[in-house]
């Protein structure tokens, strides 16, 4: 594994249709193809959360929703499936509460108003966490992030291996987003292209007007491994991390006053972590890595 402190972006500019993905989970199910030292620790190994008495529990319903694959949607027999919902039974298996855990799926617009409204006791499903929402909310530590990553085309002829290649080179970015902030700040010496449409920037780098393009690694690694690429492009150099662009990362949100419930979350995010758990889960689903 390997170790890593920053996370992942405000999620609720990345509720995409991901259509693909989505048809992929729904005939095949979870791809499994296991990758050595894969996903970033975000718990360290020699850090132990004390875990406490959940015995007054009457039950923990996770909220969730069925837009947001592969983290959340409906497989091909309509049930709830997707990295979330094993995480969530993991945490509860792990707390020794799975007879008292539920998941419950509802349109993403409503997973704030239903907490508060006591519809259930957490919500995971890559709720960016904002200033606004702490004032709210409470949250859990960050059990993953989403990096940002360079998309190749094959073809360019570049001198090195690392991002340094790209130096004076056309890379294509979306105007307006923090990926661009972020390029342009850890790059300079690279040329940003700047596109308003993310179809038209790949299918320049298809192209290859662009050499390469900057982006969040999860839409990309799914398109440079699936049939829209054709095969023209592979991931290259990276991961990059910014807690500074990419936020603070995918957390668990809970009631504010609820402080003995993210203390027995983070207990146990931290004992799937330290056993391999978490990341056995992250492989099923992320089949061609993130990182």
């Amino acid at each position: 594994m390997k170790q890593a402190t920053f996370s992942s972006p405000d999620f609720r500019g990345f509720r995409f249709t991901f259509v693909c993905v989505l048809a992929l989970f729904s005939m095949f199910g979870a791809p499994a193809s296991p990758r050595a030292d894969d996903m970033p620790v975000m718990f360290d190994v020699r850090e132990r959360l004390v875990r406490p008495d959940l015995s007054t529990l009457l039950r923990l319903r996770f909220l969730t929703t069925t837009d947001f694959p592969p983290f959340n949607f409906t497989d091909q027999t309509g049930r709830l499936a997707g990295f979330h919902v094993e995480l969530a039974r993991a945490i509860c298996v792990e707390l020794g509460i799975e007879n008292r855990c539920q998941i419950q799926a509802l349109p993403y617009a409503e997973l704030e108003t239903a907490l508060e409204g006591d519809q259930g006791e957490a919500v995971i499903a890559g709720v960016a966490v904002t200033d606004r929402l702490r004032q709210r909310f409470a949250f859990s530590r960050p059990y993953m992030m989403l990096p940002a990553r360079f998309v190749r085309n094959k073809q360019a002829e570049l001198a090195g291996d690392d991002a340094r290649a790209l130096f004076g080179r056309p890379v294509g970015v979306l105007t307006g987003t923090a990926y661009e902030a972020m390029l342009k700040s850890f790059f300079p010496d690279i040329r940003a292209v700047g596109f308003a449409d993310r179809a038209a920037m790949l299918e320049d780098l298809k192209q290859k007007k662009v050499d390469a393009v900057f982006a969040d690694g999860l839409q990309l690694s799914f398109w440079a491994s699936g049939e829209a690429s054709a095969g023209c492009c592979a991931l290259f150099d990276g991961p990059y991390v910014s807690e500074r662009f990419l936020g603070e990362g995918l957390t668990i949100m809970v009631k504010k006053d609820d402080a003995t419930l993210v203390q027995a979350i983070d207990s146990a995010l931290a004992a799937l972590s330290h056993d391999g758990r978490l990341e056995e889960i992250y492989l099923r689903y992320f089949p061609y890595g993130l990182f």
